[in-house]
């Protein structure tokens, strides 16, 4: 029986991230601490747990179908393998810094500088776009003491607060690539396992678009209800169903996450009562 197998950093913030997805995808399984692997209980599919820089090569090389991992780590590998889905959670951005003394006037700074990095093609590339030409040193650990060291005069590295960077001396000059959890999969597989893909997407697109929409219900006088709706999107149409008090209607629709509070705020001018705002678990197109 064909099964697939996905390739999931071993610990860390993203591993966590990834299994709670497939979580509220419905699959069950142990957490696979302490193991390599981890059967699920009901859907064809195996977890195994790596070090996230050798996801890409693991998945182009066939030991596993599918991998979760950043999109910096993705690009950085270079490997001949698929990006299928942007999965929406461990945000980042990669970004350049100096030592907070230093005046930045742009990315001339850099011109014939040294840059440390535990990511050197993403660096590489991005310089050689600017026609920028730097030393750049490869660094693997904490790329953050480089400056203060000598080392080198600027870094290139992830970034989420910016909290690292300020204890170090430094300041966030340029960003230069936004990352996120990203699905991928080997290029050669049979038909039966991408249908199980096929399958797995359907889940994990229902549960992604639940937690990007909320599902709103409010209360109007039926004079004000073509405002409301011109406010109101839905997935089709908003549903409008009449209140036991005459001249009164209940409405419920699906507005973004992006567009929510513009929305709310606009619908409240409009006359809209009684906001009633719930979660939406998994939505289905």
């Amino acid at each position: 029986m064909n099964q697939l197998k996905i390739a999931i950093q071993k610990s860390g913030r993203l591993s966590e991230d990834s299994l709670a997805l497939f979580k509220e995808c419905g699959i069950k399984f142990s957490d696979g601490q302490r193991k390599l692997k981890s059967q699920a209980l009901n859907f064809p599919i195996e977890f195994l747990f790596f070090r996230d820089d050798d996801i890409p090569g693991y998945v182009e090389d066939g030991v596993a179908d599918l991998g979760i991992l950043g999109q910096n780590v993705f690009r950085e590998a270079g490997k001949d393998i698929l990006e299928i889905k942007t999965l929406g959670f461990s945000k980042c951005r990669m970004s350049l810094a100096i030592p907070k003394a230093i005046n930045y006037t742009g990315l001339n700074y850099f011109e014939g500088k040294y840059i440390a990095t535990s990511y050197p093609s993403i660096l590489t590339k991005f310089l050689n776009e600017n026609n920028i030409s730097a030393e750049v040193h490869k660094i693997s650990g904490s790329v953050e003491i480089a400056p203060s060291i000598g080392l080198a005069d600027g870094i290139l590295d992830i970034v989420s607060t910016g909290s690292t960077l300020i204890s170090n001396g430094l300041k966030e000059v340029e960003t230069i690539l936004h990352s996120e959890a990203i699905l991928v999969s080997n290029k050669h597989l049979n038909d039966d396992k991408k249908e199980l893909i096929t399958k797995l997407l359907f889940r994990i697109n229902a549960v992604l678009s639940g937690k990007n929409h909320k599902y709103v219900l409010m209360n109007a006088p039926n004079d004000k209800l073509d405002d409301i709706l011109a406010v109101l999107p839905g997935m089709r149409s908003p549903t409008v169903l009449p209140l036991a008090e005459k001249g009164w209607s209940s409405i419920h629709s699906v507005l973004s996450e992006d567009t929510f509070w513009n929305n709310i705020e606009k619908l409240r001018a409009a006359g809209a009562e009684g906001l009633l705002v719930v979660p939406i678990e998994k939505m289905i197109r």
